[in-house]
């Protein structure tokens, strides 16, 4: 962190050194954000709900290409993935999901234009060509419904307009990485037919090396496109079509092999398992002999490439009828992604463990709407959901296949009691889901607002599992199950406008995230059993406010949630087997304060400040696992910052632009047992960028990097203790490159 620090410092100083010509007559001020995160366009700071909204231009400027680039740039946000084009893990305040099974879902929803993005296999395609992204922290049990325990990433893309434009941006880095975006769009008929169509690729060699091949992995190789149509035949209605098709063919993940089991008394910790100061030693192995003695978590000795193929297509309409008073919105969408992933599992030179991770999974839903329009005491939501979520998985894993030994009578060479075979878990799971909702803020007073929002969701899913072995030679035991799940959401509000410019409010949301079977490879029918519902009550008070003639932004927030039935995701070692277990907590306890402020002090300069401080803990917890009360949630820093320093001024008839931003966050545990092993101490990112515009604002070039001081960057740590190894999956080190975009 003080490095970070510094870097940060000596580039503010820089900046505050410029040269200045700055327009003295024109004050400047915090820019105004309008949101839709409760279906109608409002001003940020009159929704009493924590949001952090990324502008267009401030998406660009982090350098936001995927989902996983969001990481840090809100309080309590955290992204991580243990695959390259799929299954991101989304945390917000500490609650998310470790879980990789594609019938799994997040507890921090996805929105793209209204339509929720329920396929883990199909969000990670979907950033580019923003208008805006909205980060809603806390249950959005009303208006956002099931699987919004932890909140909602609302994503709204750029729409055709009634004047002719085009944009365009190329990145190209180390690692041999190319980046471009663009797009283009106009009317078709003037006031009626609109269209824009975008795309977007990255490509680059991957960060990192196999030893044993001098070969990068971990490598990007995907490209994604979006066209929309905008029909308005009428002032009072529009109809906005959009399809996206996109391809993912990259390596899949390389990760880093830590050696487990001691070879000696000296490396023997008092786990039995190898102790800390010994895992590069030499002395320790993993249950084939393999030592890896390099520290270095972006090199391994990998047996197997492997890709990493995702192919995604979505289409979307949403027609707007303007009544008058009234207005009937209609969300129609549809998305189906395949996949198809061969992974080296055990990142190491002897086949241990291969996965091939096959899935094929389609969503269609609706949302129908009546809300209120104009400015009256009341406004209002009334509306219906209905969906249906199709998946078709068969994957398996290929185990040991080293230590086969074919003979006459098994000329496979597999040996089911030890293990050592080709294991699968195909699956189907089919869901209905079908919600009525409604919201109203009700002005008590001139500066009261009341809330209540409610909302009852149903589910219906419908599973057929077999644990095999062979390719179905061999089954162990099938699955056929139903299984309806239902609950109420809902929320309660007072919001009271101090002034013009400050507000505070007081929230009560109840959160609901659907129950469900576990999709994980299974010995065990009782570990497909189904789980229940996770119901939480969150509590929270915050405060918004401008100040000094809207120069400087203050929203504050503090929350208390209590969770029920919280559900966990928990790799456990079963005699020599690692066994993946599915749950229920019985409970949870999360509570703490965020910050996130603003300001333009003068001409030129943005500096902005986010902050969080988090408590999250679990209460009577225990399952086949072990007893966790009391520990902490994975992915749960006590402290988080987020910072950005923006500097601009007039220079060779242009403008130069001069970026740095950081994020930092405490100690962090990956899985439920705490273990130290199995954790990552606190870690500091810098990044920054500088850059020309042209005095036409049409072209604008110059230098990026990220992670500038080449922090490790650890993802995620896995135990394979079963097998005698860690897996360290490992996000970019430093990167950097350069840039142009052109605007039209």
């Amino acid at each position: 962190m003080k490095t970070g620090l510094m870097g940060a410092s000596a580039l503010c100083g820089l900046i505050l050194g410029a040269p200045a010509a700055w327009a003295a007559d024109v004050p400047p001020t915090v820019a105004e954000l309008v949101v839709t995160a409760q279906k109608r366009a409002e001003n940020v700071q009159d929704v009493p709900i924590s949001i952090t909204a990324l502008s267009a231009q401030q998406l660009k400027d982090q350098h936001v290409n995927n989902i996983l680039d969001l990481n840090g740039l809100s309080p309590s946000l955290s992204i991580k993935t243990d695959d390259n084009a799929a299954n991101p893990k989304i945390f917000i305040r500490g609650v998310g999901l470790n879980d990789f099974n594609p019938n799994t879902a997040t507890a921090v929803g996805i929105y793209v234009d209204g339509v929720y993005i329920g396929s883990p296999l199909a969000q990670m395609g979907q950033f580019f060509d923003l208008e805006r992204i909205e980060v809603l922290r806390g249950p959005q049990g009303t208006l956002y419904g099931r699987n919004t325990t932890g909140g909602a990433i609302n994503v709204i893309t750029r729409k055709p307009t009634q004047t002719y434009s085009a944009d365009a941006s190329v990145e190209y880095g180390n690692y041999n990485t190319l980046n471009v975006e663009g797009g283009v769009g106009g009317p078709i008929i003037k006031d009626v037919l609109a269209f824009r169509l975008a795309a977007t690729g990255t490509w680059d060699d991957g960060y990192t090396l196999n030893r044993l091949t001098g070969d990068h992995g971990n490598n990007q190789d995907h490209w994604t496109t979006r066209g929309s149509l905008l029909f308005t035949p009428s002032p009072n209605f529009s109809l906005l079509a959009q399809v996206r098709y996109g391809q993912s063919q990259g390596g899949s993940i390389w990760a880093y092999n830590r050696s487990l089991l001691p070879q000696t008394a000296a490396a023997t910790g008092p786990d039995g398992f190898c102790a800390p100061g010994f895992y590069t030693s030499g002395q320790c192995t993993d249950v084939v002999g393999y030592a890896n003695t390099s520290s270095n978590l972006y090199q391994g000795d990998y047996h197997l490439q492997g890709k990493d193929k995702v192919r995604t297509f979505g289409a979307a309409v949403t027609a707007t009828w303007d009544l008058g008073a009234v207005s009937l919105v209609s969300v129609t969408g549809y998305d189906t992604a395949h996949r198809n992933d061969v992974e080296d599992t055990d990142a190491g030179p002897n086949d241990v463990i291969t996965a091939d991770y096959l899935a094929r999974q389609s969503v269609g839903s609706e949302e129908l709407r009546l809300q209120s329009n104009g400015e009256g005491r009341a406004k209002w939501v009334l509306g219906v959901y209905a969906a249906r979520d199709y998946l078709w998985t068969n994957s398996y894993y290929d185990i040991l296949r080293l230590a086969r030994d074919p003979t006459p009578e098994n000329p496979g060479g597999a040996d089911l009691a030890n293990s050592i075979g080709v294991f699968g878990w195909p699956f189907k799971q089919s869901t209905t889901s079908y919600a009525a909702f409604g919201q109203v803020d009700y002005k008590l007073t001139d500066r009261l607002t009341g809330t209540v929002g409610l909302r009852y969701s149903y589910d219906k899913k419908t599973f057929h599992y077999t644990s095999n072995a062979e390719f179905g030679a061999v089954t162990f035991f099938t699955v056929d199950a139903s299984k309806t799940f239902g609950s109420l959401s809902g929320k309660l509000g007072l919001q009271y406008q101090l002034s013009d410019t400050a507000n505070v409010y007081a929230t009560y949301n109840r959160g609901y995230k659907s129950g469900g079977f576990f999709g994980g490879q299974a010995t065990d029918p009782a570990l497909v059993a189904p789980y229940r519902d996770e119901k939480v009550n969150a509590f929270e008070i915050g405060a918004k406010s401008e100040w000094f003639d809207h120069r400087l932004r203050a929203n504050l927030s503090a929350f208390y949630y209590d969770y029920k039935d919280l559900q966990v995701y928990n790799l456990i070692l079963v005699g020599a087997l690692t066994e993946q277990i599915f749950t229920n907590a019985s409970g949870a306890r999360i509570y703490g304060a965020e910050a996130e402020l603003a300001a333009t002090p003068i001409t030129g300069l943005t500096l902005q400040l986010g902050a969080s401080a988090l408590s999250a803990e679990y209460r009577n917890f225990r399952s086949l696992a072990g007893d966790f009360s009391g520990n902490t949630l994975p992915n749960a820093p006590k402290f988080s910052l987020n910072g950005l320093a923006q500097y601009e001024w007039d220079m060779m008839g242009g403008k130069m632009r001069v970026e740095a931003d950081a994020t930092y966050r405490s100690k962090v545990f990956y899985d439920t047992r705490n273990l130290d092993r199995l954790s990552d101490g606190s870690r500091t990112f810098v990044n920054a960028r500088v850059g020309w515009l042209t005095a036409d604002q049409r072209y604008e070039f110059g230098v990026w990097g990220r992670n500038i001081f080449d922090e490790t960057n650890i993802s995620d740590i896995i135990p394979i203790e079963g097998l005698g190894f860690d897996l360290f999956s490992m996000a970019k080190p430093r990167t950097y490159g350069v840039y142009l975009r052109y605007n039209y």
